[in-house]
């Protein structure tokens, strides 16, 4: 099996077919190795193989041999190491570029999303085999622009949508750039998501009206997710580089009068997100005697925060910043919450019981 894998791997073309043999092979050996407890050797053929593919361009075959390649790398302890972060980092750049010669389709959006959950995978295998508490900066970071790559969703030439259907019931577009500043955040990279905010449209005055219903302007919304976030994981390092760049290079209104208007109940505005996020940094770096001022802003800003999508996560946010700074207990109702935004943070994978205990 081994050698029939080889030649079938060392043709200088191979089709679908042919590729799809390789997987089955490889797949097969794969287990084999697993089985009989020789796990380098199934690493090791998992990733040579699915490299194979992907240079002789049969990207769809090498994605299921490159999840398994994580799957593997899980069940069996392998450390998250620098050269399998590495190896995983080269795996991901020769698939980028091999896409580049694709024309745009619903196929090459599919890889893109299968490419996603790859890295999500990879992500949780960083985090709960490794050292690093949401796992591997630099796995993050390509899961982050991963999921900033996904294009809209529209019609294609096949009629299907460019989002899954989870993605889709999960704030479509915007959920899946919630992801991405996510991931990037976690990452430690607040001029990578500083660099996204640039691209994206000012508020309109419906998003800026007092009482609006309609969701506030992304830029803002993703703003104030990045440093809650930023807040919840104690990096006010970058919180603070996140909202100077954000006021330097984004913001064109004068931070002055949208804190008077912030202050006014008769203006017609309603509180401006980047107001919210500049008194939010200044309180959490005081003394946990400002716990009435935090629990103001959060009233303040109550009808904006319960605008953005995906709740369950601003609320663990939110109350895991209360737990940090100022020492207000969450209600045992909230441990689910701060569970399961904790988990997504991991790649989806579920919590390891040292991470829940940095946690609580």
């Amino acid at each position: 099996v081994a050698a029939k894998l080889k030649k079938l791997l060392e043709d200088d073309s191979v089709d679908e077919a042919t590729a799809y043999e390789a997987l089955q092979l490889a797949q097969s050996q794969v287990r084999k190795h697993v089985n009989g407890g020789r796990f380098d050797k199934a690493t090791e053929l998992a990733y040579s193989s699915s490299m194979t593919l992907i240079d002789k361009g049969r990207l769809s075959v090498a994605s299921q041999l490159t999840h398994l390649l994580v799957q593997v790398l899980r069940e069996t302890h392998t450390e998250p190491t620098d050269e399998w972060v590495k190896r995983l980092e080269t795996l991901h750049e020769a698939h980028q570029k091999a896409m580049e010669s694709m024309e745009e389709s619903s196929e090459k959006n599919r890889l893109r999303r299968l490419q996603c959950e790859l890295f999500r995978k990879a992500v949780s295998w960083s985090a709960v085999l490794g050292t690093i508490r949401f796992g591997n900066p630099k796995l993050l970071e390509i899961l982050a622009n991963e999921c900033w790559a996904l294009p809209e969703d529209s019609d294609d030439q096949d009629k299907k949508p460019l989002l899954s259907a989870e993605e889709a019931q999960d704030g479509g577009r915007l959920g899946v750039m919630c992801d991405a500043v996510m991931y990037m955040a976690l990452a430690e990279k607040p001029l990578d998501i500083l660099a996204w905010l640039k691209t994206l449209p000012k508020p309109t005055s419906a998003q800026t009206a007092a009482n609006h219903v309609c969701l506030a302007a992304d830029r803002d919304a993703l703003l104030t997710r990045s440093l809650l976030l930023l807040c919840a994981v104690e990096n006010l390092r970058d919180a603070n580089i996140l909202l100077e760049g954000y006021l330097t290079e984004v913001e064109d209104r004068a931070l002055s009068g949208l804190t008077v208007s912030y202050l006014k109940k008769d203006d017609g505005k309603a509180p401006a997100h980047v107001v919210f996020g500049s008194m939010l940094l200044k309180i959490c770096e005081k003394d946990p005697r400002t716990e009435p001022l935090y629990s103001w802003l959060l009233r303040s800003f109550k009808k904006e925060l319960e605008l953005l999508t995906k709740q369950q996560a601003i609320q663990g946010y939110t109350t895991k910043i209360g737990k940090i700074y100022f020492n207000i207990e969450p209600p045992p109702s909230m441990l689910q919450v701060m569970e399961n935004m904790m988990g997504a943070m991991s790649g989806g994978g579920g919590m390891d019981p040292s991470m829940m205990q940095a946690l609580l």
